[in-house]
């Protein structure tokens, strides 16, 4: 294993606050699965000791693999959708042509209702005139909390099926909207809905990225989605091996902050494979995550001066 120095290619400017100094909402985002995003959010959380871990890939959590968190407590979340009565419904439509995403139906006899495009916004309920709607709950998932040593886990399961995981994220992150620690936010992949409701309240944003073609083409993606929320960001750029790096080269065009140079490593690989958390059992990588950390307290210290 190479020094973390030269695997993680992090300057920090001593006299800035730490991450332990100031409590933070860290979202950590990638263009597309596998890049890396997992990794760089877990242990960063991991190396940040008392921290607040947020998987918010609901579709495909994967935080908890590593984490194996204990006293694991499991609360249900539901959307409310409407239901009708038969018996009071007289067909007058007004709630079809109420509903602009098409989830009523009405064929001459009957109301239909499609639960899984419904928004729950309750407009239809609002406007029927016989008060033949009413609100249901209907559960789409579950959020799971748990504690990792000094790390506190949550992790958001969308039920199979279930269209839209945004539901499930703003559950999650109103669990630590007073938090009193750093919230490292792990966000699905890409730049869907999903993604936005991960960082709108996030006070920087780590873009994770390969140095390839293909990686470029996605922090594209994700560094224009943040730069549409005007949130801080920088780039760590996962899987270096010797030769060009189309990441680096298309963050020095954009003046984009690389953060971190995380080189290919087998032992890094094994690491993930076998489920473990590389600072907890290497001391250089954990240096070298605790030095990442100080970077971006160092950034947000920037950016806050820069607008106040």
């Amino acid at each position: 294993m190479c020094k973390a120095n030269s695997c993680f290619w992090t300057k920090f400017t001593p006299g800035f606050p730490t991450m332990g100094e100031i409590d933070l909402k860290i979202a950590v985002l990638s263009g597309k699965g596998g890049t890396g995003k997992t990794f760089v959010s877990v242990n960063l959380a991991a190396a940040a000791e008392s921290a607040v871990y947020v998987d918010c890939d609901v579709e495909e959590p994967n935080g908890h693999l590593f984490f194996r968190p204990n006293q694991l407590a499991e609360e249900t979340v539901a959307v409310q959708v409407p239901a009708v009565d038969p018996e009071l419904c007289t067909g007058c439509r007004k709630c079809v042509e109420f509903c602009r995403y098409g989830a009523l139906a009405h064929n001459g006899s009957t109301l239909m209702i499609f639960a899984n495009i419904c928004h729950s916004c309750g407009g239809c309920v609002l406007v029927c005139p016989e008060k033949a709607l009413a609100e249901r709950d209907k559960p789409i998932g579950k959020v799971q909390r748990g504690v990792s040593g000094s790390v506190q886990c949550l992790s958001g399961i969308l039920n199979i099926g279930e269209p839209s995981g945004v539901p499930l994220i703003q559950k999650l992150l109103d669990n630590v909207e007073d938090s009193s620690e750093s919230v490292f936010i792990d966000c699905p992949p890409g730049s869907a809905c999903i993604v936005m409701e991960s960082i709108k309240d996030a006070d920087y944003c780590i873009l994770v990225t390969e140095p390839t073609l293909y990686g470029v083409h996605n922090l594209k993606l994700v560094w224009e989605l943040v730069k549409l929320f005007q949130k801080p960001c920088g780039v760590v750029i996962n899987k270096v091996l010797p030769g060009e790096n189309l990441a680096e080269n298309f963050c020095s065009a954009r003046d984009i902050k690389v953060l971190a140079r995380i080189p290919f490593s087998h032992e890094l690989g094994l690491f993930i494979s076998q489920g473990k958390i590389a600072v907890r059992k290497d001391p250089e990588i954990r240096a070298a995550f605790l030095d990442l950390l100080a970077v971006i307290s160092e950034e947000v210290h920037r950016e806050t001066a820069a607008y106040s």
